[in-house]
């Protein structure tokens, strides 16, 4: 039991049986995953609404009611339970970061790995040296099968990246880009082209380096519809870049952008000619995104794009015959409610009169001087004619959070909508889950987000164990510090026992051991000696913590350790 769960059963008894079972079973799956089940299905595909709770589920079915006539969603027939999201309590600097509302990442981490994290990291333990857990997708790439990554995120973002890449902190993408490089991973689909490119001494982009070592490991790279579309039969290597940033919104793309479904379609294409079947994941990375800024009209389109990726998907796993699908959300976004203000209603007839979304108009609002200007930005965009100046001066004033401009434009949009929200953050509501196949008797009714993993892994028959065993015996991942020399330094107590030694003082000397070598550590004087003899390590206190150069590290192992700056890690080997 986590930290932070334990101050939520102190907190009252109800939540404690609420949680105590949570994390029972969140800790049973992982323990289940030791084992590798006999395969049931020789395919899996993992479709991601990230930001997807209820409420917007509900709203999209209601969108496609009112104005299409169809009364449900191609994933409403598959609904087998719903998941747990929180994460583990995580701390930096003493301040708490993450605890029971979770990320992208740490809720990603569960699904892909079967394992809790903080919320930023990328498939690493919570721990002063993280060690890296091993992916669905990784642990199949040990038994032959294809794998994919789809996304209308950045293909770097914190999703898509649990599944092929190991970072302390989300926001390091381009070292997610470059381990994808070596992940194995056939099919990468979304935005993110910024994090595979560089800068030359001029500040032009290139497309050179990051982009030509994929094409020199035999990957295709199609940047817009026609391309994705002219790929030959026999491809078997994709980087998809659609876009700088994210792919644009659906109501803000244009033709040469693909949908989710159309990239589902082609990588499915490519994956299932591999005789020894695949794994992918989906995400709809941009219902999030539009939660956020609480954009009701496009994450309503962003939602019936992720449930046609869906129907595509679904479509090939009863055709094929042995694919298990499943489906769910990593979180809820904006507190999203289907009511405010005490009215019985929703104003469904409105939700698509905004012609782009929000993001569309983030600038223009902005820059805009006067009342007239903003009158003309909303009328432009809307159906609004009658803006009043109340809601101008709403507008102009900003909404106090980072969205400014564009959020208070949200909440004008959002009130004649008759739709609320709690805020520009996540949720810690309960998401959904649906499946088709094998997999769909194992994940029924109430489950943790790591099941997701753990059941997945035992359907496809891979070793989520093994293959973590594999990538820890190559790497760490720890917090460290750059001094004024610029030097790295390590957190001594917590390495060395990474390490398999020990750390053993009192308020004046350390030790550290590994086998027969001994670092001792003068705390008053801030010298070291290796085995008795006086060493050059730097040796740094911060607040009552020890830190030491690598070479330290070295020394007592034996091995030449080898620090990876870019992807923040240590190599072992």
């Amino acid at each position: 039991m986590n930290k932070f769960m334990k101050s939520v059963v102190i907190g009252g008894l109800a939540v404690a049986v609420v949680s105590g079972s949570t994390i029972v079973g969140a800790a049973q799956s992982q323990k289940n995953a030791a084992v590798p089940a006999k395969a049931q299905s020789k395919n899996l595909i993992v479709l991601i609404g990230d930001g997807m709770g209820p409420a917007q589920v509900s709203a999209a079915r209601y969108y496609q009611q009112y104005t299409k006539g169809i009364s449900h969603l191609n994933i409403d027939p598959y609904y087998v339970g719903q998941a747990t999201t929180y994460a583990d309590r995580g701390e930096d600097g003493g301040k708490i970061v993450s605890g029971i509302v979770t990320d992208s990442a740490s809720a990603g981490t569960a699904f892909a790995t079967g394992h809790k994290t903080y919320n930023a990291g990328i498939s690493v333990s919570n721990e002063d040296v993280s060690k890296p857990y091993a992916s669905i997708i990784e642990a199949a790439e040990n038994t032959g099968k294809a794998t994919g990554l789809v996304t209308t995120a950045r293909i770097t973002h914190a999703t898509p990246a649990v599944y092929a890449s190991h970072v302390r902190s989300r926001d390091n993408e381009n070292a997610i880009a470059s381990q994808y490089l070596n992940s194995g991973v056939d099919v990468l689909m979304g935005g993110g082209k910024q994090f595979f490119v560089t800068k030359d001494e001029k500040g032009k982009r290139t497309d050179k380096n990051i982009l030509s070592d994929f094409q020199a490991k035999g990957y295709t790279l199609v940047e817009n519809t026609a391309s994705l579309n002219a790929l030959p039969s026999k491809t078997t290597k994709v980087l998809g870049l659609f876009g700088n940033s994210h792919v644009a919104y659906v109501p803000d793309r244009t033709s040469e952008i693909p949908s989710l479904a159309a990239m589902t379609s082609k990588a499915l294409n490519i994956l299932s000619t591999d005789k020894d079947g695949f794994v992918m994941m989906i995400e709809g990375g941009r219902i999030d995104h539009s939660g956020h800024a609480n954009d009701l009209p496009t994450l309503v389109k962003e939602v019936l794009d992720f449930d046609a990726a869906f129907k595509t998907a679904i479509e090939f796993a009863k055709k094929n015959g042995n694919t298990s699908v499943v489906v769910t959300a990593d979180h809820e976004t904006g507190g999203l409610s289907l009511s405010r203000d005490n009215i019985y209603e929703l104003n469904i007839d409105l939700w698509d009169k905004q012609k782009h979304s929000s993001e569309s108009l983030a600038a223009a609002l902005e820059a805009a001087k006067t009342p007239e200007e903003i009158r003309s930005i909303v009328t432009a965009n809307t159906w609004i004619t009658d803006l009043s100046d109340e809601e101008v001066k709403l507008i102009m004033a900003g909404d106090g959070s980072s969205y400014k401009r564009e959020g208070a434009y949200n909440a004008v949009i959002s009130k004649r909508l008759l739709v609320g929200w709690s805020g520009h953050g996540h949720s810690a509501v309960d998401v959904g889950v649906w499946a088709f196949g094998p997999i769909a008797d194992k994940i029924k009714g109430q489950v943790d987000n790591t099941q997701i993993a753990t059941v997945g892994a035992s359907i496809i028959g891979v070793d989520l164990n093994k293959r973590s065993a594999e990538l820890q015996s190559k790497y760490l991942y720890p917090k460290f510090k750059i001094n004024r020399e610029n030097e790295v330094l390590y957190p001594a107590e917590a390495l060395v026992k990474a390490l398999g030694g020990t750390f053993k003082g009192d308020s004046s000397v350390v030790n550290l051991t590994v086998g027969k070598n001994t670092v001792s550590v003068n705390l008053t004087a801030q010298t070291a000696a290796l085995n008795g003899k006086t060493a050059s390590y730097t040796v740094d206190i911060d607040n009552g913590k020890l830190y030491l150069p690598l070479a330290a590290f070295s020394q007592l192992t034996g091995k030449t350790l080898n620090w990876d700056a870019l992807s923040e890690r240590i190599v072992l080997r």
